[in-house]
């Protein structure tokens, strides 16, 4: 890709992250509900997987075959990954306005039985997300796919052993075509990780499982994210699973929400959501 194409899909990349971040801020604020702090942190991560980096089918089945394979395992920042869904074109846009509401079908933890395209597993009970990708990535290779499969979760989710358990079969099974990564943004519902349970170094612990880890310093800048996945993709097929650590800030984008786990679950009233608006103008329309 030449300097002035690269550009292009760069800005156009930013501005789906940007209207991604107004998504989250209307959804929460809508019905005074849900998680906005670690969805704002993620956007450009899912919005840079779904959008540059994961290999897509037309369309949407749940068995997934030919195509690459997410599953969120910390399901409370539902909000980004319905924006991401929504704006990718699994559903439509205007369907991000019954977030939470009675029969909708982006409940405030993804779920399956209400047949939302996108969604393949219910998630939120923190902790078994990689044991789903890890059997996700174990079927496609039992069916000759040489796809990937990818997940995300949570820093604080790691004081959930089965992680670990999980962290430790799928070296030793050589689960080499996953790639999971770890939003260490430092923060959860009770405060910062180093003080609810310090979680250690957690490079050299996954290292220490026999894991490949891949270090993303600026987990909110879409050109070094890009740059961490390919990394990850390119280390996948050697006999080791791949994680990224990507370093984020919870609630990136709102200078208010920045650097603090107080927004992990908290909606923004009228004149908080209107500043948090200000600082991301309408890029793509709003739903």
């Amino acid at each position: 890709m030449n300097e002035h194409l690269q550009m292009a899909k760069l800005e156009e990349l930013q501005d789906i992250v940007v209207q991604t971040r107004r998504d989250i801020l209307r959804m929460v604020h809508n019905v005074n509900s849900g998680h906005p702090g670690g969805s704002l942190g993620c956007t450009e991560f899912l919005v840079a997987l779904y959008n540059e980096v994961m290999e897509l089918k037309d369309g949407f089945d749940m068995d997934g075959e030919g195509e690459d394979l997410f599953f969120l395992s910390n399901g409370h920042i539902s909000p980004v990954f319905y924006s991401v869904l929504a704006r990718k074109g699994y559903f439509p846009v205007d369907e991000l306005g019954t977030f939470r509401l009675i029969d909708s079908r982006l409940q405030g933890h993804p779920t399956t039985h209400e047949g939302l395209p996108g969604v393949r597993v219910a998630s939120g009970s923190l902790g078994q997300g990689m044991s789903v990708a890890i059997g996700a990535a174990l079927a496609k290779k039992l069916n000759g796919d040489q796809h990937l499969v990818f997940s995300l979760h949570g820093d604080g989710e790691l004081q959930e052993g089965q992680n670990w358990e999980a962290i430790m079969y799928a070296a030793g099974n050589k689960v080499d075509n996953l790639i999971a990564t770890v939003d260490r943004n430092g923060q959860q519902i009770d405060g910062p990780t180093n003080e609810v349970l310090p979680l250690g170094d957690l490079k050299q612990k996954f290292e220490a499982f026999g894991w490949d880890v891949v270090e993303v310093a600026k987990g909110n800048d879409l050109e070094a994210v890009i740059a961490g996945l390919n990394e990850a993709k390119s280390r996948t097929g050697k006999g080791k699973p791949v994680c990224i650590m990507l370093d984020t800030v919870m609630g990136h984008g709102v200078d208010f929400m920045m650097y603090t786990h107080a927004w992990h679950g908290k909606a923004p009233n009228d004149e908080q959501l209107e500043t948090a608006l200000s600082q991301n103008p309408v890029t793509l329309g709003d739903y």
